[in-house]
């Protein structure tokens, strides 16, 4: 090493710095700093799993939780993307993303322009990636916690520690909420992850397990009367499901979205939407207020808080 040239030493020694430096970046970028939530660049769409393959900035992404599959998404959301296109002047594009954890990492880091989903969701996103809500479905979002008629063990919430529990996992919104009254770690229910709203009250009906979390909009159609089941808890009345818009997107064109989405003309675009998530009703307007803080409910779930 004393024979080589110093012009070549010198080059050795920058290559093996540099090499350093380069090992140490994936490291540092993956901290999960909760301040780093708050972004204004768009994050890159290239993930596997089904995540959104978007390579012009200048595109504006839509998306939703993958409650269907892709080919059910592009029925629901395409037509709305196509349209707002058209209003705004800009591409919109429906993406489906794939699975939870890409739609959950995704949305984490800014990755999507506008957004339909539910209440802790939206709440999230304005407390920590500057959202703007825009359009929501109208009425209350409200769950409850069953148990059979004939179940007069458990007269309350609390009492369903150690029990078993038919619900969607989480971060689904009724399981959070529910969730949300046993602050003991030590004493917990034990969720057992049942698809579909309906097969979660059969399934507590059945005795596969001794409760059930439903929306109350739900229970009027499995039980109207409360012949087969009792409530045991009725948690806090939430904003629905709604449209939020990020930071990618100006105000003047937000302001034409949320116009665009509560037009009579748009109703037919928007009717499979409306039709699956608020009874056919039409959108109204959303604001910042009635959603802040309510990204609460995600506290425990991995990458929010």
């Amino acid at each position: 090493m004393h024979n080589l040239p110093k012009a070549l030493i010198s080059l050795v020694v920058s290559f093996l710095f540099s090499g350093q430096a380069l090992a140490a970046e994936p490291a540092a970028a993956s901290t999960r700093d909760p301040a780093a939530a708050k972004v204004s660049y768009r994050a890159p769409l290239d993930k596997p799993g089904g995540a959104p393959q978007i390579q012009d900035s200048s595109v504006l992404v839509l998306t939703a939780p993958p409650r269907e599959s892709p080919d059910a998404g592009q029925a629901l959301y395409g037509p709305v993307a196509e349209h707002l296109s058209k209003v705004i002047g800009k591409q919109v594009v429906y993406k489906h993303p794939g699975n939870w954890g890409v739609y959950q990492g995704q949305m984490q880091k800014g990755a999507y322009d506008l957004v339909f989903d539910g209440p802790h969701f939206n709440g999230w996103r304005v407390d920590r990636i500057q959202h703007n809500m825009l359009v929501k479905v109208p009425g209350d979002f409200v769950f409850v916690v069953l148990v059979r008629k004939d179940n007069t063990r458990i007269q309350d919430i609390k009492q369903l520690a150690g029990y078993t529990i038919c619900a969607m996992a989480p971060p689904n919104l009724g399981t959070l909420t529910m969730l949300d009254q046993f602050t003991n770690p030590a004493r917990q229910p034990v969720i057992v992850n049942t698809d579909g709203w309906a097969n979660i009250y059969k399934g507590m009906i059945e005795g596969k397990c001794a409760a059930a979390v439903v929306p109350l909009k739900k229970l009027t159609q499995f039980d109207a009367d409360g012949a087969q089941s009792r409530i045991v808890f009725r948690a806090p009345a939430l904003p629905d499901n709604a449209f939020s818009a990020g930071p990618r997107i100006s105000p003047g064109d937000q302001a034409k979205i949320a116009q665009a989405l509560l037009a009579p003309e748009s109703l037919a675009i928007t009717e499979k939407i409306r039709a699956k998530y608020g009874a056919g009703k039409p959108f109204v307007r959303a604001s910042n207020q009635e959603y802040a803080g309510l990204g609460e409910y995600l506290r425990n779930e991995w990458g929010y808080y």
